[in-house]
């Protein structure tokens, strides 16, 4: 299988769980809820999306025709020492991510994260599972390491995934102009159910990717 890569770049985690962490992440060109165009954005399943995931020519980006060369461009940009550790987003990742990259990293040492809208299957043998639901889709992925809720949302409430077989359940401001009211909705939130924690995009705050 080839792959459309959109951008890799070596960087910290800027949310979750694994905030902090030194990550290769690979942003897979492509999403099933959004086109990414601007004209379709209205009509789109998930319209709050701030990520260009067009094309192939974002830094590190391209097509690689097979998941050995894709495995070791992203080894490439590992600095050496520690855990190499690579998160495969978007768009939406689970459109291209198969066991064949998969066992390529690993093979390689290398950690796989997914950050994925859990709408569709996922290859076996991802480490991290990290799945932030989106509004008019239907959640497959129901179990994993992380949930990451976009906060608020009208058609979400929390609670209807507080069940789902997760092991960290995180609310999210949702960014733009009301940013600083929506933070403030997610603490007060967080500080009412404890079973949430808040996720804050720290790489933004430091001006990273």
């Amino acid at each position: 299988m080839a792959y459309a890569v959109k951008e890799t770049y070596y960087t910290l985690q800027g949310e979750g769980a694994q905030a902090g962490r030194a990550a290769v992440f690979c942003r897979f060109s492509g999403c099933n809820l959004w086109s990414g165009l601007e004209t379709d954005r209205a009509e789109a399943a998930c319209r709050f999306c701030d990520t260009d995931f067009r094309g192939t020519d974002g830094p590190g980006g391209g097509r690689f025709a097979t998941a050995e060369s894709l495995a070791a461009h992203v080894a490439a940009l590992w600095p050496g020492g520690g855990r190499p550790y690579v998160v495969f987003t978007g768009g939406e990742p689970a459109l291209q991510l198969d066991e064949a990259l998969v066992s390529e990293c690993q093979a390689r040492g290398i950690e796989v994260g997914i950050e994925t809208n859990g709408t569709r299957p996922l290859p076996r043998g991802i480490d991290w599972v990290c799945v932030s639901p989106k509004p008019r889709s239907d959640l497959l992925v129901r179990e994993g390491q992380e949930l990451k809720l976009v906060f608020p949302q009208p058609e979400f409430e929390p609670d209807a995934f507080e069940q789902l077989d997760f092991q960290h359940h995180f609310l999210q401001p949702m960014d733009g102009p009301a940013r600083d009211a929506n933070t403030a909705l997610a603490v007060a939130y967080c500080r009412a159910h404890p079973r949430w924690r808040l996720s804050l995009q720290t790489h933004k705050l430091l001006g990273i990717p």
